[in-house]
């Protein structure tokens, strides 16, 4: 899929670039400024993929082109947060649209604040956002599948791909960042389908200022932010979708495919999985860190836990040998 996508890319009509420059936060909370909710469509989304680092650019390329083909989707945004980036960098990256194919623009964040991903925005036309990383790709069935099984919930729920846990720490009183087997109170930025209106909250609700500020300190737990924001409206734990996904910034695609030369005759995408900020050392620590820290600002522990997942039926789970491979016995060549 990714050298379908890549060829894709090359094949969007060249256009004038749809290159955003910065809007001020004051103007993002102004609902003079945003669409009337009564006019989003709801049987659409829109993508924002947030982007940061010049060595994931031909990656990023590739994932946008994917996405604007995708029949649900009514617009790709690109949230640029590096501002030394030369705009003549970015300008490839954007496209009108038209002829199947959704309108790619480039947005360059006021700085390189996380939180920025969250901001309203007035080309935001869809009562849902699908919020995504520039190293995930997400197979077509598995983002019509989540997007369903999110308007299924209302558009109350946080719906994701990936998860994670909150725990308690009972000996040194303090909560941490956790995964489990059988529970998860957390979706991941990585991928989440959420509604609009969260992200005019969680940008413009004055309760959440100083959570707000702690994410700047530390560049890192917007996400888990958001999932703050979203439990604490719905009282309800977020949704796990199982759908087929390539993680691109994950370390253990060096047991695969090598990331210092993606397949399709060599493709400039150079160490994707050093770049994030997972790779980072602590990155666990710090996360429960602000988990404790936003219990503290906030005064209460919204999240909730759930529990299983979310697919898109269960076909059979027997293994057959098929062309000299095990296989699903149901796949079908």
């Amino acid at each position: 899929m990714w050298r379908k996508a890549f060829l894709l890319g090359l094949l969007l009509p060249s256009v004038s670039p749809l290159l955003f420059f910065p809007e001020s936060y004051s103007d993002a909370c102004d609902p003079r400024s945003l669409p009337d909710p009564l006019t989003l469509r709801p049987d659409r989304l829109t993508i924002l993929i947030n982007g940061y680092s010049e060595a994931r650019l031909p990656l990023l390329r590739s994932l946008a082109a994917s996405y604007a083909t995708h029949p649900l989707v009514a617009a790709v945004l690109i949230l640029w947060g590096n501002p030394s980036t030369p705009a003549a960098a970015l300008s490839s990256l954007s496209t009108h649209g038209g002829g199947g194919f959704a309108p790619i623009s480039v947005h360059r964040q006021p700085s390189p604040s996380l939180n920025a991903r969250f901001l309203p925005r007035a080309d935001i036309r869809t009562q849902a956002v699908a919020v995504c990383d520039d190293d995930v790709e997400v197979e077509p069935r598995t983002l019509a599948f989540a997007f369903a099984v999110w308007r299924s919930r209302g558009g109350a729920a946080l719906v994701g791909l990936f998860a994670r846990s909150h725990d308690l720490d009972l000996e040194q009183r303090r909560w941490i960042y956790a995964m489990h087997p059988d529970r998860y109170s957390i979706v991941l930025t990585k991928f989440m389908i959420l509604d609009t209106d969260y992200l005019r909250r969680y940008s413009c609700w004055g309760r959440l200022s100083e959570a707000r500020r702690l994410v700047d300190r530390e560049r890192n737990c917007e996400d888990i932010l958001m999932n703050f924001v979203t439990a604490m409206e719905s009282d309800a734990g977020p949704v796990l979708v199982g759908g087929r996904v390539r993680d691109w910034g994950d370390p253990r695609n060096n047991g695969g495919i090598s990331n210092s030369s993606v397949a399709n005759g060599g493709s400039g995408v150079v160490g994707i999985e050093w770049v994030g900020l997972s790779a980072r050392g602590g990155h666990r620590k710090k996360r429960g860190d602000c988990i404790t820290e936003f219990h503290r600002m906030l005064g209460e522990m919204p999240l909730r836990y759930s529990y299983g997942k979310v697919v898109d039926g269960v076909g059979e789970q027997g293994l057959c040998r098929k062309g000299g491979r095990l296989v699903l016995c149901d796949h079908q060549e």
